[in-house]
């Protein structure tokens, strides 16, 4: 077995070649299921066991993982179907092509209005004060409205261009940081354009443009 501790502004994975232990201190694991060049094929897995569809903070961390095992400025990271480009955006930074995402329109569960963002994996955004987030957060991950759950966010536009949220993932619970959050938190405030998303682990740059999302963010061994 062959592993290294990764992070992203604190949300940290395990990156395994084989056999792993998920222990307590993990946000996940990256599961390396097959390097061909440029590409790695990775199932990302939750601590509770469940598998997610996407991660951007995950996709980033393998992609940094390949970097340096290559020393490419580049890597293409496969999750199932989905497949995210990543380079080198300057020390210890990455630019991840999340490709199309899609923003529904607002609704009411239980009284809490959100707004439904797909970036490869299902997010519910609710606009308002971020430190709701522990009551919001597990109410919304497990309604019958998410049959097969949802990750929450609950964020606060403080300008044009800037929010700041806070995240509870599904499977996992409250992180300090989200790749595919920032992206979400970014769409359904903001119709297109560069947001700076604060997290309580730090920031992260998302651009939209026609549909389409960039995350720029860090990912460092531990």
């Amino acid at each position: 077995m062959t592993s290294s501790r990764w992070h992203a502004h604190g949300n940290v994975y395990l990156v395994a070649e084989g056999d792993y232990v998920m222990d307590d201190g993990l946000d996940g694991a990256v599961e390396v299921l097959e390097v061909d060049g440029d590409d790695v094929h990775i199932a990302i897995v939750n601590p509770d066991g469940s598998h997610a569809e996407m991660s951007g903070n995950g996709t980033r961390i393998a992609a940094a993982w390949l970097i340096e095992r290559t020393g490419s400025a580049t890597a293409r990271v496969h999750v199932g179907e989905l497949v995210v480009a990543v380079q080198t955006a300057g020390p210890g930074l990455y630019e991840s092509d999340l490709g199309e995402i899609v923003v529904g329109e607002p609704e009411t569960v239980d009284g809490i209005e959100l707004t439904r963002v797909v970036v490869g994996n299902p997010h519910a955004v609710v606009r308002g004060d971020p430190d709701d987030l522990p009551t919001i957060g597990p109410a919304l991950e497990t309604h019958p409205r998410f049959p097969g759950r949802t990750n929450v966010q609950v964020v606060r536009v403080d300008a044009p261009g800037e929010v700041t949220a806070r995240v509870w993932e599904r499977g996992v619970g409250e992180t300090t940081a989200s790749g595919s959050s920032a992206v979400a938190v970014a769409a359904a405030t903001h119709p297109d354009g560069d947001v700076l998303v604060h997290f309580p682990g730090g920031d992260l740059q998302v651009r939209l443009e026609n549909g389409r999302a960039t995350l720029v963010g860090p990912a460092e061994r531990l």
